[in-house]
């Protein structure tokens, strides 16, 4: 059995840098039928519309982070005019490279993304062998009138696309080059006329400059090794190029993903050499290693950097800092400690651009019946999906998924997928059962490492409740798996709900009638990050046994209903 490249311990993890995200915004449109909009969080389910930050009160015209308390890993922005456009690392995860829109830097909402497939290797077309890999760290850009997106895959090479708008459509993915062990580049054009772009190396490896052709298309050099410290900055990755005052900077976080800081590299000659100094680190606050990401600048001077946070099963959630410069180099945050290093805010005045809001009740609601006849933007498939075997056209209506042979949760084909939203949520799903077979199961599922579903399981004539969960992550090819049996169900509907609290554990319960709701299994299922990502929440259906030759039965999602709240 295959397994995924980049799993490791948490201790290697801490060694070579992936990263997480969160959200608070306003989701209306496709799918979107209901919903009760508090103050912050994402509403998924359709085109975000609007968002309020966790915390923005009029009398002191503040906000307070994380402004995404979301899985928006790895992020980079970039300032067009009047709109800030913000992407993300999505891995394994289809479509790829989510880009978020704002006119504040507070209030975003998701308008499309970069990727519909990866289609550079066969393995990202099987659930279970691609996990991890696929979309590291990419940067976006706006150069002559063009977005470019660049980023690379840890085991195939540097690829690249451009968009007249974020929102698309974007060009094909290009490969730049082919190339194994690279990660997180960035292209820079200077004002000399020449072009670069700078990436690192699996595991956290030195800062390579590439010369690179003016269209973007190609690289001219092998590469020069422009830096590398692993004494002072280990870890060393997630490389964003800017120019400023005849300085060269390139800034990447150091240290790792859970407790690293943010490092800053500065040279007057862009082959250096390039002095380092820490800019943003942890210190007395709560955020544990907040780097990783980009800054903009405003019309009236003021500069403001978005980084991550790694929160677990939520995956790595956004903050915002406010930013200034003293002598060349970046001040983010606020020196609490007068160490010369800045530390993250938790509250600070708004960007000048942002209308302060009226505090309100924290929380939302909405519902997603699947009939629009296309999915909404935050659902993401868990590898490339085999389209013939999942619908949103089947009589009745709702989202269809066709059981194909798995092995397990992790192997199951076309899972639909989406993004966790803090610090809490609940999600309750309508199942149709009617169309499964002997040796089927369907249900609710958190996806990750430590996953845990509970669902239907068909036997003979009989379909019965399951709760089901891993209790052997460590060992991917040797998963153990513990099951609570429900009773057999009487009718040919369902409702399955999982509530993740802030302490990130799960509950799971059952409905016959949509209303009356009985727990199964354990009160506080771990939930944990799932390969460099955060957990998500997930419609699956899949038969057994691994090697049966058809197709199983159908299983058809009527609704998903979100809420979440403090």
């Amino acid at each position: 059995m295959l397994r995924p490249t980049h799993r490791r311990d948490n201790n290697a993890r801490a060694a070579v840098a992936r990263a997480h995200t969160g959200g608070k915004h306003i989701y209306r449109g496709n799918g979107v039928l209901h919903m009760r909009i508090g103050l912050g969080r994402i509403l998924t389910f359709g085109v975000l519309l609007g968002a309020t930050s966790a915390w923005c009160a009029a009398s002191t015209g503040t906000y307070r982070n994380p402004i995404i308390f979301a899985d928006y890993s790895d992020p980079d922005i970039v300032r067009v005019g009047d709109d800030f456009y913000l992407i993300s690392s999505e891995f394994h995860l289809v479509p790829g490279i989510p880009i978020l829109h704002s006119r504040d830097l507070i209030r975003w909402r998701l308008i499309g993304h970069v990727y519909p497939r990866l289609t550079m290797d066969p393995k990202y077309d099987r659930p279970g062998y691609g996990y991890g890999e696929g979309c590291w760290a990419p940067s976006i850009r706006y150069h002559e009138g063009k977005f470019w997106v660049y980023f690379c895959t840890p085991g195939e090479g540097l690829y690249m696309s451009t968009a007249l708008h974020p929102a698309g459509p974007w060009e094909p993915l290009h490969e730049v080059r082919r190339a194994r062990g690279w990660e997180d580049p960035c292209p820079f054009w200077d004002d000399d006329g020449n072009a670069y772009l700078v990436r690192g190396a699996v595991f956290g490896g030195p800062v390579v400059i590439h010369r690179m052709s003016w269209d973007g298309r190609r690289l001219l050099d092998d590469g020069t090794t422009v830096y590398q410290n692993m004494v002072e900055h280990p870890v060393l990755e997630g490389f964003k190029m800017h120019k400023r005052n005849g300085w060269y900077y390139i800034w990447g976080p150091a240290g790792g993903v859970e407790n690293g800081w943010q490092t800053v590299l500065r040279s007057t000659y862009v082959w250096g050499p390039y002095e380092a100094r820490r800019v943003l680190e942890q210190g007395s606050t709560p955020v544990n290693g907040p780097h990783q990401g980009g800054f903009v600048e405003l019309d009236n001077g003021e500069f403001w950097f978005a980084h991550f946070q790694s929160s677990g099963c939520f995956g790595r959630i956004v903050h915002l800092q406010p930013m200034r410069w003293e002598q060349d180099w970046p001040v983010i945050g606020r020196d609490i400690d007068g160490n010369g290093v800045g530390e993250p805010v938790a509250e600070w005045r708004l960007p000048s651009i942002a209308a302060p809001r009226e505090a309100a009740d924290e929380s939302w609601e909405c519902v997603d019946r699947f009939d629009t006849g296309t999915l909404a933007l935050d659902w993401q498939w868990n590898h490339n999906p085999r389209d013939e075997y999942w619908s949103l056209s089947s009589p009745g209506g709702g989202l269809t998924l066709t059981a194909l042979p798995a092995r397990d949760l992790r192997f199951a084909f076309n899972t639909l997928t989406r993004k966790l939203i803090g610090p809490e949520m609940t999600v309750t799903v309508e199942l149709d059962i009617g169309g499964m077979q002997n040796r089927d199961v369907a249900g609710l599922c958190l996806l990750c490492e430590r996953y845990s579903w509970v669902g239907v399981a068909k036997q003979g004539a009989k379909s019965s409740l399951r709760m089901v969960r891993a209790v052997k992550p460590e060992d991917f090819d040797d998963i153990e798996e513990k099951t609570v049996k429900g009773p057999v169900c009487s009718g040919g509907k369902v409702w399955l709900r999982v509530h993740v609290a802030a302490d990130q554990t799960a509950s799971y319960a059952y409905s016959f009638d949509g209303a009356n709701f009985t727990a199964i299994g354990p009160a506080n299922v771990p939930v944990t990050q799932g390969w460099w990502k955060g957990a998500k929440v997930g419609l699956f259906a899949y038969t057994t046994p691994e090697d049966r030759k058809n197709p199983g039965g159908q299983a058809r999602f009527l609704s998903v209903r979100c809420t979440t709240g403090r």
